[in-house]
């Protein structure tokens, strides 16, 4: 009986990958979730893992292939005797003994990150070598793209090493600690210069795996980057395993050498700071940027390059909302069990205008628009951190309470990092509210590849003319950015108004007017 291995599931809108490097050769026995082979697409590698222990008995699609989502790749057949002989190290490692009545040494490994997250940052180590740990007690907290993860202890005993220190770079399923399980809290003795330190050793600097070795062959797709790139094999510092060049190191290499660092500030040449005297350089402190906040300004930075975006102004008349929520606070939140805010307000009253200007909802694909049936809400949520924006998924066909606890959930989770990747995914709208910190007017940038992003600001009471008087009443501004590659003039200024009548006459949005 054979075992069909097949393409995993490649993230939205990735259709094909690239077979990179087989780790295993027809004839081996694998085991169950042992790593066969790793892919590439063209944002992330993807690794295949054994759906059954076996034997290999076939490669279908070898190094170099290019295959398409649940193509065939191998196929296993009945394990052979001895096949545990041919454990992985990468399994053998996840538990294992020392020698007779030593004890049993459990690898800390980085948790799953999330879609199309590859490596983290370590941000912090709660523990140090030698202190007693408590099973599911929190280690340490990497820090991503866009969230922050706390590890876990996956046993008790005593953290024997660290690896990964605070402020590298690790892969994902890359080694942080060992923890000795069941042993009592010492400070960790002569045994670090065992025989498996100088592996684990060899590990801690890098997130990838041991340092490149003149017969490991490439990536294909790495080779022709390269190639493109004009670099040198030597110039690219290979993280795949036994130091094999991925496509994302070119990607890497080619970066470091067109701009200086950071990173993000590529986009924008740097400008060379003015003269700073020894006084003032004595009290200046530099402090790394978080990979939140160098994610933020790369977004920030390709939506102003890559749309044509335009703000257009109004303001809204807040009286009407805030008599209605006055009048109906109190019952709300005994009913809903959530306080009644403007949030609501304002995503229904976007939904309902979107219905009539989809233009602001869709997006540009190359030279296709992509209009969206539905409206998934990006709400900005400012965190310690920095901003991120979770989604409200199908928030018109949500109620007030529903959306009010939607809204609460998300920005609790924010504030604590707790946020996954999935939910900050897939927005095709997204409201900003700068009026809790103050904001009388701004103009919101974009959130790509969103075609349209709400700014909301301060109420403040201002004079206004009603009936012919002047009458004060409280105020907003309101400030819509959209792309005007694919939304005009026309469009944005009606779905700005609707947004306003809505608000104004909150009547309209019960009787979709």
């Amino acid at each position: 009986m054979t075992t069909e291995v097949r393409v995993p599931t490649l993230g939205e809108s990735v259709s094909e990958a690239t077979v990179a490097t087989w780790f295993r050769k027809v004839g081996d026995n694998v085991a169950e979730d042992e790593i066969l082979c790793e892919l590439e697409t063209d944002k992330v590698t993807v690794e295949v893992h054994a759906p059954s222990a076996g034997k290999l008995i076939e490669i279908v699609a070898p190094e170099g292939a290019t295959v398409g989502i649940s193509a065939l790749l191998a196929q296993l057949g009945a394990a052979e005797e001895g096949a545990k002989d041919n454990q992985p190290p990468k399994a053998a490692a996840k538990a294992r003994a020392n020698g007779a009545g030593e004890a049993k040494m459990i690898d800390v490994m980085v948790p799953t990150l999330g879609e199309s997250v590859t490596e983290a940052t370590v941000a912090s180590w709660f523990k140090k070598p030698g202190d007693h740990v408590a099973q599911d007690e929190m280690l340490c907290e990497l820090e991503t793209d866009k969230v922050s993860v706390e590890v876990p202890a996956p046993a008790s005993g005593v953290l024997k090493e660290i690896i990964a220190e605070e402020g590298a770079t690790v892969a994902a399923s890359a080694r942080l600690a060992v923890i000795a399980e069941g042993e009592a809290g010492d400070a960790p003795a002569a045994d670090t210069a065992s025989a498996p330190a100088p592996a684990r050793a060899e590990e801690a600097p890098a997130p990838a795996a041991a340092p490149a070795r003149s017969d490991v062959e490439d990536a294909p797709s790495a080779k022709k980057a390269m190639a493109d790139a004009g670099l040198d094999r030597a110039q690219v510092q290979g993280t795949g395993r036994d130091g094999r060049v991925m496509k994302e190191d070119v990607a890497r290499a080619v970066s470091a050498t067109k701009s200086a660092p950071p990173p993000p500030a590529a986009e924008a040449p740097a400008l060379p700071r003015g003269p700073v005297s020894a006084d003032d350089a004595a009290r200046e402190e530099r402090v790394k940027m978080t990979r939140l906040r160098q994610t933020i300004a790369r977004r920030l930075k390709d939506a102003q390059n890559s749309a044509a975006m335009l703000t257009t102004y109004n303001e809204v008349d807040m009286s009407a909302i805030m008599e209605l929520r006055n009048e109906y606070k109190g019952v709300f939140e005994k009913k809903h069990g959530v306080k009644l805010g403007f949030m609501s307000f304002f995503v229904k009253a976007c939904c309902h205008a979107l219905k009539e200007v989809p233009d602001v909802n869709a997006e540009i694909d190359g030279t296709e628009v992509i209009y969206k049936n539905y409206v998934h809400m990006g709400v900005a949520v400012g965190t310690p951190s920095g901003l991120v924006v979770p989604v409200v998924r199908d928030a018109d066909q949500m109620g007030f309470a529903a959306i009010e606890k939607k809204i609460a959930e998300l920005g609790t989770r924010a504030r604590d990092g707790k946020l996954s990747m999935a939910e900050m995914q897939g927005g095709s709208f997204t409201i900003s509210n700068g009026g809790v910190y103050g904001s009388l007017m701004s103009s919101p940038i974009l959130n790509p590849p969103q075609s349209g992003i709400l700014g909301m600001h301060k109420i403040q009471d201002r004079p206004v003319v009603v009936g012919g008087q002047i009458v004060i009443r409280p105020m907003m501004y309101l400030a819509l950015s959209y792309d005007h590659r694919i939304v005009d003039g026309k469009g944005a200024v009606t779905f700005l108004v609707r947004v306003k009548e809505a608000l104004e006459d909150p009547r309209r949005l019960l009787m979709d007017l």
